[in-house]
């Protein structure tokens, strides 16, 4: 089994898109007016809107703009240069500035539009390197 994306459910497609091509720098792909992907090596996030919700059994199943549970994660290659560079976008949505957290990550944490949590991390103990290094 692999896990192949995380979808979030929203009010604003657009606005998603915009902020996550923002955040990643990767064009997002849209494939309806409710539906776009963004494709990285590893994974995918789906953005739906919640018209989509018809198909997997009605508005009850999601709402948009609720979690508080999940946090969308990016490893990058310099958390430090991307928050200098993000920092004045996100100024109304940071929770933590660049954090050496107890399992080696130096994270940084913010929200997006809908308030879901995204985090951005690299990998700085050895230990923590070696996590992510390609497996044979």
């Amino acid at each position: 089994m692999n896990l192949v994306s995380i979808r979030i459910i929203t009010v604003n497609v657009e606005a998603l898109i915009k902020f996550y091509e923002h955040i990643t720098k990767l064009t997002i792909k849209r494939f309806t007016p409710d539906f776009a992907e963004l494709q990285t090596k590893t994974a995918t996030l789906a953005i739906a809107s919640i018209n989509t919700l018809q198909f997997f059994g009605g508005e009850s199943v999601a709402q948009a703009a609720k979690n508080r549970t999940a946090i969308i994660e990016f490893m990058v290659e310099d958390v430090e240069k991307e928050y200098n560079r993000l920092a004045p976008f996100l100024e109304p949505y940071i929770v933590q500035r660049p954090t050496i957290m107890p399992w080696g990550n130096n994270s940084f944490l913010f929200r997006d539009p809908d308030g879901n949590l995204v985090n951005l991390f690299t990998p700085t103990t050895l230990k923590a390197i070696k996590k992510f290094e390609p497996t044979n």
